[in-house]
């Protein structure tokens, strides 16, 4: 097995605060991610290598080449001495969920899941884990470590609506998954309220509709914005069901890299400038870029697209009121991130209603075949010839195992980009740093380094389909009803406040 080996004497750790655990590599700033494992389904140390290679294969063949050298950080398996890390579990397993992690110098990081997860025991026994570059630091070049680094990391969730023609719900076809799912996941206790918003927006390329999104993100940032501060997370959902922390609060973390160019230093009128100078800068970041990648070979064009705007959306629902027009659809630039994320999202060609069935053919020549499993690459390898397959983009179906399988990979593919995390990390500049090739976008008060990176990037477990499938239709059918419960209401009111205006006239 082609591992890298690390020495038990260049590791140590020590915890800081008590929520987090900082362990010191003596070469280099990385993080390291274990996998999890339920309880009665503990894997051998060569299933456990081969998992992980398996992610780093993915990424490098096939999410690289999708989305672009500059953004996927593939990392390496490592092999560690179990003494250390059997220390090391023991020493976080209070701390779980989540470890808020730190960007000193010499840190290594580690990669915790949320609390949803912790019913999954650590691999302690392999030895093995994924060293990853730490992606709250800038990843273009090497960087002082004094200077002060914001990082923002946004979950953007699937930006467009379904335009199958498998799919039998008229309501998914004009309202977005993300807005839908708000409703089940409120009802269900998850969430206090309704997040503002919708991921249709951020992908639309219109910066008023993109600012509308991110300042959405911003006031009820759920599981799909965090901000950290020099490595420390110092905005966004700690608590599944808590708010998120107050503007005031965040602004004042921020006033470093966005103090306002009115001069305010405080009050309620700085917080709203800093938050703004924020977004904007956020935008700029978010349409910038010009790693192609081979998304080229995809062509999806504007004509796979379903509807551009989710009636689901505030904004959007805010300027009918209004009697605006709705804004134009900006469209992204070919070359930014979100342009080849959702690329690669609508590779989802047939929606999990069309989807479904297919899976089940390949599921019942598994049943018959079980040993083709491997010769069918369901857990690998992904390799070329996989990452080929994907680029397969016809909808007809000829009663073949080979066409159910290629769609089957491309909706894991697919939902594995409406699943992953942006990583923006920035840092103020130096002004007499010379003009080079580093990535810069511009502030109010100074030009601030960027980088962007894109984190959670597992192919999706094949075996996932079914729970997909069942919980699509639980989150149609539950919009469905509040939606046709709150429309019966609006009429009722309507109907009565007719009649109490009703006018009667009597012969004279």
């Amino acid at each position: 097995m082609d591992e890298a080996k690390m020495d038990e004497n260049e590791w140590g750790y020590h915890g800081e605060g008590n929520k987090s655990l900082v362990v010191a590599h003596a070469q280099r700033c990385v993080v390291l991610r274990f996998l999890k494992f339920p309880p009665n389904r503990k894997k051998t140390s060569e299933e456990t290598f081969q998992h992980l290679q398996n992610i780093v294969d993915f990424g490098k063949n096939v999410m690289k080449e999708f989305l672009g050298e500059n953004y996927v950080h593939c990392g390496e398996v490592v092999r560690l001495p179990l003494d250390f890390v059997k220390q090391l579990c023991l020493k976080i397993q209070s701390e779980r969920p989540g470890c808020v992690p730190c960007t000193n110098a010499q840190v290594l990081y580690l990669f915790f899941f949320p609390e949803s997860r912790c019913d999954k025991d650590l691999d302690t026994l392999s030895g093995y884990a994924l060293c990853l570059p730490n992606l709250a630091r800038l990843q273009t070049y090497c960087f002082a470590e004094h200077r002060p680094i914001l990082c923002v990391e946004i979950k953007p969730k699937c930006g467009f609506i379904p335009f199958s023609t498998d799919v039998t719900h008229e309501m998914k076809h004009k309202v977005c998954r993300y807005c839908m799912h708000q409703h089940l996941k409120v009802a269900n206790g998850k969430w206090k309220q309704i997040s503002k918003y919708c991921p249709l927006d951020l992908y639309s390329g219109n910066k008023q509709r993109m600012h509308f999104a991110l300042k959405s993100l911003l006031q009820e940032a759920q599981n799909n914005l965090k901000i950290f501060k020099n490595g420390e997370l110092i905005y966004g959902c700690r608590d599944s069901r808590s708010p998120s922390a107050d503007w005031s609060e965040l602004a004042h973390h921020l006033k470093p890299f966005f103090f306002p160019s009115n001069g305010l230093a405080s009050g309620p009128h700085c917080t709203r400038a800093v938050i703004r100078e924020l977004v904007r800068v956020i935008t700029r970041v978010l349409l910038s870029g010009s790693d192609k990648g081979r998304l080229g070979a995809l062509r999806l064009g504007p004509g796979s697209r379903g509807p551009l705007v989710c009636e689901a959306s505030p904004f959007g629902r805010s300027l009918h009121r209004q009697g605006k027009p709705s804004l134009e659809h900006s469209g992204l630039p070919k070359g930014c991130l979100l342009y080849k994320t959702l690329q690669v999202q609508m590779l989802d060609l047939l929606d999990i209603e069309g989807l479904y069935p297919l899976y089940r053919r390949v599921e019942r020549y598994l049943e018959e075949f079980p040993e083709e499993r491997k010769t069918l690459q369901i857990d690998g390898p992904y390799d070329e010839t996989f990452y080929q397959k994907l680029l397969d983009l016809s909808t007809e179906d000829d009663g073949t195992l080979a066409f159910a399988l290629t769609k089957v990979q491309q909706y894991r593919v697919a939902m594995t980009a409406k699943d992953c995390s942006i990583m923006i990390a920035l840092s103020p500049c130096l002004q007499d740093a010379s003009p080079d090739q580093r990535p810069i976008v511009p502030s109010s008060r100074s030009r601030l380094a960027f980088s962007v990176s894109v984190l959670d990037l597992d192919l999706k477990p094949y075996e996932s389909i079914p729970h997909q499938y069942v919980l699509d239709g639980k989150i149609v059918n539950y919009y469905s009803k509040t939606v046709r419960a709150k429309d019966a209401a609006m009429m009722s009111t309507r109907f009565k406040e007719s009649e109490e205006c009703t006018l009667v006239l009597h012969k004279v």
